[in-house]
């Protein structure tokens, strides 16, 4: 199967290409990248006026799958992480069960793979049950499958424990990723200040992400070994990360669209779609965050895509589940926040979107090149348009971006040489 990709914008990181190119792809490999390709192929795809990147790399999201299939699934969130652009997500293990044995974590690799649609790199947990009371065996994990380890949605709150899965992890070449939140300053609805203080809800405190953060960095620098942060939302978490780089901690971090795009004030206008964990912040922690993808102290962006049915999400603002979902509208958020600004270049983000989070997990993704899997996101970065309800391919609509003007729009995602999602088209 040979597949002809024409007239195209190829953007890629690491060989430093924005030019207009022909890509060959035969069978699941990119055979040849030229000026004027005319090599006879199965399928032609014109790509005048849309940009072509490494397939974007989500190494932080919530598939739900097993044990809140009315959330999401395995094939509903695979479904809404190709109409985004997506080729490799990492799904976080806050299922029930969790996966901190091979069994259920092996159920949800063969769940993907008859799914088949996305690369799906699932995190085990770092403790059984996600209770932080007794550690995983990291190593029969990472053998079944683990791309890395977390209890994402819950802190480890045993620094002896944490300690431990840091250095375990980094002996086997991969990483815990840290849910930073210090449940002593942590109760509340959203970000502590105004917004909370007018929806008569308690707030957040930032100190509970940030003094979490803080014992993270001192476990890496301490012990020299890897650590890596979830979701930054906070000025202070930026800077200390910043810092901790300079000194040559091996820390690294993350950050979600919508950390760059909005503030709490949003909450006025999108109510509990615009309720996550850590919580949306101030103007201030918003520029720190397009500040610390502009000076590389944030390494990737990822979604947190975090779906919830509708009848949870309308328990009110106290009582309702944090989360959103992501998937589909990360690229334009992207375009709109860090691109249209000019605070980072298109190959900026390509860097943060797939170069990066392919080096982290260490895969071979994240760059266009002959040989190389072709894992690709062609995309319309001018296209406008309204996103609705009933655009959204996700099982839940829990977002902030519903009844918004967008801009940048996925015509087609590639898995292996293979479209996996065409706009217009129905899975």
């Amino acid at each position: 199967m040979k597949l002809l990709l024409k007239n195209g914008t190829l953007i890629d990181y690491k060989t430093n290409t924005f030019e207009k190119k022909d890509i060959l792809i035969e069978d699941d490999k990119i055979k040849k990248i030229g000026n004027e390709i005319s090599e006879t192929a199965d399928q032609m795809i014109d790509c005048t006026n849309l940009n072509i990147i490494p397939g974007m790399i989500d190494m932080h999201c919530h598939l739900r799958q097993p044990g809140f299939e009315h959330k999401e699934t395995i094939e509903t969130g695979s479904k809404s992480a190709v109409c985004g652009g997506f080729t490799t997500i990492c799904p976080m293990p806050n299922t029930k069960p969790t996966p901190d044995s091979a069994i259920v974590l092996q159920e949800i690799i063969e769940e993907a793979k008859k799914v088949n649609l996305c690369n799906i790199l699932p995190y085990a947990s770092v403790s059984k049950g996600e209770k932080g009371e007794e550690l995983n065996d990291f190593e029969a994990l990472q053998k079944a499958g683990a791309i890395a380890f977390s209890d994402d949605g819950m802190p480890v709150v045993d620094s002896r424990m944490m300690r431990e899965a840091i250095i375990q992890a980094d002996q086997l070449g991969t990483f815990v990723s840290s849910h930073c939140e210090e449940k002593s300053v942590a109760a509340g609805a959203i970000h502590a200040g105004k917004v909370a203080e007018q929806l008569g809800v308690e707030g957040v405190l930032p100190e509970a992400e940030e003094i979490m953060a803080a014992r993270e960095i001192v476990l890496a620098e301490t012990n020299e070994v890897r650590a890596h942060i979830c979701h930054i939302s906070t000025k202070t978490t930026k800077n200390m990360v910043r810092d901790a780089k300079k000194r040559g901690v091996k820390i690294t971090c993350e950050t979600c669209p919508h950390y760059f795009a909005f503030t709490v004030d949003e909450v006025l206008n999108s109510g509990v779609n615009a309720k996550m964990n850590p919580p949306l912040r101030e103007e201030k922690d918003r520029l720190a965050i397009i500040e610390g993808l502009k000076e590389g102290t944030i390494d990737a962006i990822i979604t947190d895509h975090a779906p919830h049915a509708e009848e949870e999400k309308k328990k009110g603002l106290a009582s309702a589940p944090n989360g959103i979902i992501g998937f589909e509208t990360a690229l334009p958020a992207e375009i709109m926040n860090l691109v249209d600004t000019g605070d980072l270049s298109y190959l900026d983000l390509v860097k943060v979107t797939s170069y990066n989070p392919a080096q982290l997990l260490k895969i071979d993704r994240g760059t266009i090149e002959e040989g190389k899997v072709a894992d690709i996101t062609i995309f319309d970065p001018n296209e406008t348009y309204t996103y609705t309800k009933e655009m959204i391919v996700s099982k839940s609509k829990n977002s902030p971006f519903i009844g918004k003007e967008l801009k940048g729009r996925v015509h087609y995602t590639i898995v292996g040489g293979r479209v996996v999602y065409e706009k217009g088209k129905s899975f």
